[in-house]
């Protein structure tokens, strides 16, 4: 079994890999002026640092069954490091070092693990916590809903991926929605909430130590 099916089955993070986000309904773009996403995008990942906030993430299987619902906690450090605190409906854990992606799954006591940028190449993760520029990896352009966010679409450039678009949506200047599109049709929702921009997050937070007794799963 892959890496991304896996976590499909198992976790309700996909981010998660391909971390975060679904559409409770993928609005077509509206009439009218378009305000400049792509600046706001550009603006708020310049001096961006590090992150916290709680979040709720609402995913729409591909086949339209029922969507599935969780929420928990984002932790930020660039470069390359964050955490997703799943709190509900189960109690699951993904972080990332710098170098590997480790997903425990306190249900099964299981980790699975694997290399960073394999996993995150396209998607919403590699946006947030990498400090390039995000046209390195994306082709962005702005969109318009009929809200009161600012947004903008980005398409990723690598084709081994298997996430289509992102849409990622601002309130006055700060994180509010993230979308994404998966290759198979699956759409995911990131709501953000108390949203706390640069606070003091420690490397610990960030280094993953192996649960007693757990299995521990390397996929590639």
């Amino acid at each position: 079994m892959s890496f991304s099916l896996l976590q499909r089955r198992r976790c309700p993070a996909l981010l998660l890999f391909h971390v975060l986000l679904l559409a409770v309904a993928w609005a077509a773009p509206a009439a009218g002026a378009v305000a400049d996403g792509v600046e706001e995008v550009t603006d708020y990942l310049r001096g961006l640092n590090s992150l916290q906030a709680d979040f709720r993430q609402i995913t729409i299987p591909a086949d339209g069954g029922a969507s599935l619902e969780a929420s928990g906690t984002f932790y930020l450090l660039r470069p390359n490091r964050f955490l997703w605190e799943y709190e509900n409906p189960s109690t699951q854990r993904i972080v990332a070092d710098g170098k590997r992606i480790y997903m425990h799954d306190t249900e099964l006591n299981q980790v699975t693990h694997r290399g960073q940028k394999q996993v995150l190449d396209g998607t919403p993760a590699q946006l947030l916590a990498s400090r390039e520029p995000p046209e390195k990896y994306f082709d962005i352009s702005n969109l318009n809903r009929d809200d009161n966010r600012t947004w903008a679409e980005l398409i990723p450039k690598t084709q081994d991926t298997d996430v289509a678009k992102l849409q990622i949506g601002f309130v006055d200047g700060e994180l509010d929605t993230l979308l994404m599109e998966d290759r198979f049709g699956q759409l995911t929702r990131f709501i953000f909430t108390d949203v706390d921009r640069n606070p003091q997050l420690q490397y610990s937070m960030f280094r993953f130590e192996r649960p007693d007794g757990a299995d521990f799963l390397q996929v590639d």
